[in-house]
């Protein structure tokens, strides 16, 4: 159970930061505040991360209609970790649940969390994401292997205790300053001093994922690109087996990374994805053909990083 609380504690904190998805967080902070858990029980603590769009007139809005202590703290853009950090040291709960600005959490989601809490003690405890194409048309909140993911800390729906938080620093490693790997380096930590983590398939957080535009793929391949640079960060700071399979980085990985960037189909599937200005959604086979472009960029920035 957790332990008894000050008088300006609370035993949950929803954390989660925001860059320029104004059309997304109002709803995304709608679902925080309406929660079964007793609004004295839990916080919501947001960091904009340095928004230029209408995000905060959406915080501002979204004051008025909080139902519990809700925080907002805007910063020059620092990146997520830092962010992450930010809302770290604002955060009054007893555990911290992490989401995504865009990830819509379930009526449950704070009780659920707390209950595994309960149930199972200072463990991580692992939520349900199910991904979506509209915060307008979500699927049943029903998880099943259909929405696996094999990340054993993944911010897009885990909480932990802010005491074994603070055991491996408290802190996200903010030289993950670009996109990608920063949550998976914590967890890294937290599992290195004997941590247990336990699956919630209760704790349900919708995941927007609308299939990609035309637009889309320029961003997807920037993404990746950042995502190769910090996979070989997480590679220095924790070199084994395990991480060298995440990020890709295993003989048999980079012998067929290699051979797809350095292939003349790389062409093809460029004339295959077309005009990148077009704005309508990716079929099939084009999203198909840019995500195998999204892989060969991948490996080709991974090799180079690694030379650096």
């Amino acid at each position: 159970m957790l332990t008894d609380r000050a008088q300006n504690d609370c035993a949950l904190t929803i954390q989660l930061c925001t860059y320029n998805r104004a059309h997304l967080l109002g709803r995304v902070l709608e679902a925080c505040f309406d929660q079964t858990l007793a609004p004295d029980q839990y916080e919501v603590v947001l960091v904009d991360d340095g928004s230029h769009d209408d995000t905060p007139a959406v915080i501002e809005r979204a004051k008025a209609l909080a139902t519990c202590a809700f925080t907002a703290i805007r910063q020059p853009n620092g990146g997520l970790a830092n962010a992450r950090n930010t809302g770290i040291a604002a955060a009054r709960g007893e555990r911290i649940a992490f989401i995504d600005d865009d990830v819509l959490p379930t009526p449950v989601f704070a009780a659920e969390h707390l209950r595994s809490d309960a149930k199972h003690g200072d463990v991580v405890v692992r939520g349900a994401v199910i991904n979506t194409e509209s915060f307008d048309a979500l699927p049943p909140p029903v998880w099943s292997l259909r929405n696996y993911s094999a990340n054993w800390f993944w911010t897009s729906n885990v909480s932990v205790r802010r005491a074994r938080l603070d055991a491996v620093g408290g802190r996200f490693d903010e030289s993950f300053s670009e996109y990608g790997w920063e949550d998976i380096e914590l967890g890294l930590r937290l599992r290195a001093i004997g941590t247990k983590a336990v699956f919630n398939r209760r704790a349900v957080a919708f995941h927007y994922k609308p299939r990609p535009k035309g637009t889309n793929v320029a961003g997807m391949l920037r993404q990746v690109r950042a995502q190769a640079r910090t996979a070989v960060r997480l590679e220095q700071l924790h070199p084994s087996w395990r991480v060298a399979l995440a990020i890709g980085d295993t003989t048999p990985q980079r012998l067929l990374g290699d051979a797809l960037r350095r292939s003349p189909l790389v062409g093809r599937l460029e004339r295959m994805v077309g005009t990148p200005d077009e704005d309508e959604r990716l079929s099939t086979v084009r999203l198909a053909a840019a995500r195998l472009l999204a892989s060969a960029a991948y490996y080709d920035e991974l090799a180079r990083a690694k030379r650096a």
